[in-house]
């Protein structure tokens, strides 16, 4: 029974997507109720999917559909429902400090071989800065290929003023590395210093004698397990908190701004294929990971991080499931909190696609050579 709705939900939201892409270029012209009705269909199919499925994953993909409907086709009450995305937001941004401070201290502090961990951190950092570097090389070469931002057309009322930005030197971007007040850091949300603070604080406690570390140590592992219990009951409001994210979206900017953008997305996301398949497929080949199971682990992760365009959200949930894959947890609490830092391929991938899209829609065209 669970496979034909499998198959089903599959062939509906591929029948959806192919009919709506043939009415939105032209292709095929009938009224438009009749391209609601079939989205209607699927969402109802849909629901009895997740019914069945009963997993986080698939209630967050129900409620990004159901959001783009209340908001394409109720958009004044979509507009109203940001508040449910800015709650979420706010318990998940709660969890980031404490959560960063007790794993990476834990992480630290529980290996009883520093030159270990130091070899661990030199080649974490060494293979974030090599993947961001082909994340960067590879946005630069698909932008210029797709020439997304090539021939659109500015709206006359566009606000062309922007907010006041304050110059920093390079020598402020090191200072703001390291923080000025602990407390201060957690309370703006700054992960760097965070970082930085807990790696010290880690590495100073692991120096400790056992007698004198042993008590800090089980205090934050405590806390570490609390912040993770603390994460779990969050994410029941997950599905509301990204239905009210996507259906505010949907009602603020309209299909008209979604479908202009279209072209740069596609790029984004087929770039985004691209990369995980010729770069990171390969490096979790050769370290021999099951694929599946990752696949099964990051998913939710994945899915929260997407509809809530915020990675913060993903990583307690992330660090959890790598733990439930077999991965040590020393490993987890140094490596994770560490790449959101210094890992951002997406984010990379993404920057550089878009600093070329909104030269092209300015008319600047460079050639590729000089975008580097």
């Amino acid at each position: 029974m669970k496979n034909k709705i499998n198959v089903i939900t599959l062939i509906s939201f591929l029948f959806s997507s192919i009919i709506s892409i043939l009415y939105i270029n032209e292709w095929i012209v009938f009224p438009k109720i009749v391209l609601e009705i079939i989205w209607l269909c699927f969402t109802v199919i849909f629901i009895i999917y997740s019914f069945f499925k009963k997993s986080l994953t698939s209630w967050i993909i129900l409620s990004m559909i159901l959001g783009v409907q209340l908001g394409l086709y109720f958009p004044e009450i979509g507009d109203k429902m940001n508040f449910l995305s800015k709650i979420f937001l706010r318990l998940i941004k709660t969890i980031i400090a404490p959560i960063l401070f007790s794993t990476l201290v834990v992480g630290i502090a529980s290996h009883s071989n520093m030159k270990q961990l130091g070899r661990m951190g030199w080649k974490s950092l060494l293979y974030f800065e090599v993947v961001t570097t082909l994340a960067l090389l590879l946005g630069l070469v698909a932008i210029n290929i797709s020439q997304a931002g090539a021939g659109v057309v500015i709206p006359p009322n566009l606000h062309e003023e922007l907010p006041a930005a304050s110059s920093m030197t390079w020598q402020d971007h090191i200072i703001n590395i390291f923080p000025e007040n602990i407390i201060k850091s957690m309370y703006h949300g700054d992960v760097l210093p965070i970082v930085v603070f807990s790696i010290i604080f880690g590495i100073a406690l692991a120096h400790l004698s056992i007698e004198k570390k042993e008590p800090v140590l089980r205090f934050t592992e405590s806390l570490a397990e609390t912040m993770f219990r603390f994460t779990n009951f969050i994410m029941r409001f997950a599905p509301l908190g990204v239905g009210g994210a996507i259906a505010y979206t949907s009602a603020h900017m309209g299909v008209e701004m979604l479908v202009s953008l279209l072209k740069l997305l596609a790029t984004l996301y087929i770039t985004l294929i691209v990369f995980v398949l010729v770069v990171l497929l390969p490096i979790a080949l050769i370290c021999r990971i099951n694929i599946r199971n990752f696949v099964r682990a990051i998913s939710e992760p994945v899915s929260i991080a997407f509809a809530t365009t915020s990675s913060e959200s993903a990583l307690p949930l992330a660090m959890e499931n790598m733990e439930k894959i077999g991965v040590p947890r020393k490993i987890v609490s140094f490596v994770l909190p560490t790449g959101y830092t210094f890992n951002l391929d997406g984010t990379t991938l993404y920057l550089s696609l878009a600093s070329i899209f909104v030269a092209q829609v300015a008319g600047r065209i460079f050639l590729l050579g000089s975008n580097c």
